[in-house]
């Protein structure tokens, strides 16, 4: 009995004891299972708040409405259009093959156009944006829209895009905008900032130079979703701003003309307030439509603009570097007379092909065969006497010319750094030669260099800039092509005076008028009559090959001439006379001679821009009466 007792007590002993064990065991799972709901419903709360919201709330940043481009009468040259896109995150698509054939079907996507959505998947991360259609139609748009349901993933977006309503008029001036890469992300903050899938940023041109002005941000959105990721509610929208609206110095009209006159043809014209410095047309020729690359350039059009010998690519008023051939005389006169080499007495007889300037076995000859004789200042310019110039430069010397034809804008971009691609040119001296080259400079270089010939390169805008300080009294300019809406100050103020003597500006012009308006003039037959279009100017044929003495023999008409072969044609002009406010440039690709190609030009260049003054000086009148 005592032995049964015992062994119950000890069986008690041990049952308490697990007991004791299993009650503990629970009491402080309990308290762990409290400490760790208080811990994420307190302490953590805020924390899986939040990845519940992340769950349920998604944000979308939308692509911000980008400034536009208006020309000086507040045209529209570069605005915005709403663009119907669709995108599919493929990590979040469950059947990503079943979704993409869907929309193939609904979006009847030829076996071409599939391969290339296949193509761009595979380019990209799984958690990318692969852009199916970026521009499209309203019932292709309705109809995905109406197919949701069955197409998890997939999000149609209202993008804003740009659209160029004067396609190929602006195209070298404001450029073109296209979808953003890498290189643009990485080297611009504020595309970064504001980059979304499809994000259209500038190229080149204006849309490049001022993208910070343009780029505006981003609209938010954000969304309640359900399990599955469809939208259910909106929640908030936030509005971005819209990016700066830019207004030119440009005038649409001309422009226009501008691009009619050198259609099918090579070349640039420039028209510019001689004051202001205002760019009134800038065109650059062959063009081509901005617009076909806001969505991506198809292949067969990249290959069509990028293979045309006229270069169209090439914006030649601002990177065609040229021999400014007889237009740069009116430089070499002043620069003559301001150095007291000359006077307008100084003769020169010219004799022709009969009895050319020779120097150390070279022959330069004079573009008339007969010869011009005797020449002073007034009627070598209006003749564009090549031997007459020759002595002119040959007692002038090189490195005094440079430093005049710089002054009046030549050797040095004139826009500053607003376009990446402006080329300097170059106005050639002794010290440039030796440094360039390692060599000496010859006599016959600074002769040849008297008639625009060598190694002087200038580029179009720059002869329009020099041609403006020559007409507005020797005064300098600083060019613009975006006004500054906060620029309260009257042009003139900011007049810095070339040369104090205005008597020896007022022989260059009237030399120029000769040119124009006097009978054996070689822009003659350009001119008009009427005072209020009156204009003065100086024609140019730059020389693209060295003339040999058997192509002087054949006397070849410069249609008889390979196209590549031809010279190219220049003038420069400045108008109305009597009271000068514009001046042209025009340079024609192997267009022959300035008198027959490009003098014609200027003449209904001026009719028009002269007819337009009363139309622009009201609206300068208006901005400094707001002043």
């Amino acid at each position: 009995m005592i032995s049964s007792s015992s062994d119950n007590v000890t069986k008690l002993n041990s049952i308490n004891r697990r007991m004791f064990l299993t009650g503990s065991l629970k009491f402080f799972i309990m308290i762990g299972l409290v400490s760790r709901l208080f811990f994420l419903q307190v302490k953590e709360n805020k924390k899986y708040l939040t990845l519940s919201d992340k769950n349920r709330i998604r944000e979308w940043k939308l692509a911000p409405v980008r400034g536009e481009f208006h020309d000086y009468f507040g045209n529209v040259i570069a605005g915005n259009f709403e663009a119907y896109q669709l995108h599919v995150i493929p990590e979040q698509v469950e059947n990503f093959r079943y979704v993409i054939y869907r929309i193939k079907d609904l979006l009847e996507l030829s076996d071409r156009e599939f391969a290339r959505i296949l193509k761009k998947k595979k380019e990209i991360k799984p958690w990318e944006t692969l852009i199916v259609s970026d521009n499209l139609s309203w019932k292709k748009f309705s109809k995905i829209n109406n197919h949701l349901y069955d197409l998890n993933g997939v999000k149609p977006v209202i993008s804003i895009s740009r659209s160029y309503p004067f396609k190929d008029n602006f195209t070298h001036i404001i450029g073109y905008v296209s979808q953003a890469n890498e290189m643009d992300i990485e080297k611009n903050e504020m595309i970064k900032k504001n980059f979304v899938p499809g994000l259209k940023v500038g190229k080149v041109g204006l849309e490049k130079s001022l993208e910070n002005e343009l780029i505006g941000s981003n609209d938010i959105e954000r969304y309640e979703v359900n399990a599955y990721g469809r939208r259910i509610s909106q929640l908030e929208f936030q509005k971005g701003e819209k990016g700066k609206t830019l207004k030119l110095t440009i005038d649409t009209e001309v422009q226009k003309l501008a691009n009619d006159l050198l259609k099918d043809k090579a070349g640039s014209i420039c028209v510019m307030d001689i004051y202001t410095g205002s760019i009134i047309a800038m065109h650059s020729s062959p063009s081509f439509d901005p617009n076909l690359f806001v969505f991506g350039i198809s292949q067969d059009d990249w290959q069509i603009i990028r293979n045309d010998p006229m270069k169209p690519l090439v914006n030649k008023t601002l990177q065609g570097n040229y021999s400014p051939g007889s237009t740069i005389k009116p430089i070499v006169a002043l620069s003559a007379l301001e150095n007291g080499i000359i006077n307008t007495n100084f003769t020169v007889n010219c004799r022709g092909h009969k009895n050319p300037l020779e120097l150390y076995g070279q022959t330069y000859h004079c573009w008339k065969k007969q010869g011009h004789g005797f020449m002073n200042l007034r009627n070598a310019m209006k003749q564009s006497c090549d031997t007459y110039f020759y002595e002119v430069a040959r007692r002038l010397g090189v490195d005094k010319l440079s430093e005049t034809a710089k002054k009046f804008g030549l050797g040095k971009e004139v826009f500053g750094d607003l376009f990446s691609i402006e080329k300097k040119g170059l106005i050639p001296n002794t010290q440039w030669k030796k440094n360039a080259l390692g060599q000496g400079w010859l006599l016959g270089e600074t002769i040849i260099t008297g008639i625009g010939q060598g190694y002087i390169q200038t580029t179009p805008i720059q002869l329009c800039l020099m041609t403006a300080q020559i007409a507005n009294g020797g005064h300098k300019i600083y060019p613009q092509i975006v006004v500054d809406e906060n620029n309260k100050e009257s042009p003139t103020d900011k007049f810095t005076t070339l040369y104090e003597n205005s008597k020896n500006i007022k022989i260059v012009q009237d030399a120029m008028f000769a040119s124009t308006n006097e009978a054996r003039g070689t822009s003659y037959r350009s001119r008009i009559d009427d005072p209020k279009y009156q204009f003065a100017g100086k024609t140019g044929t730059a020389q693209v090959k060295k003339i040999t003495e058997r192509d002087r023999e054949l006397d070849l008409k410069t249609f008889e001439i390979p196209y590549e072969e031809r010279d190219h044609a220049l003038y420069v002009a400045f108008g109305p006379y009597k009271n000068p406010r514009y001046a042209v440039s025009i340079i024609v690709e192997h267009g022959g001679n300035g008198s027959t190609t490009a003098a014609p030009m200027a003449k209904k260049l001026f009719k028009l821009v002269i007819d337009r003054h009363s139309l622009r000086d009201s609206i300068n009148n208006k901005k400094y009466m707001d002043i």
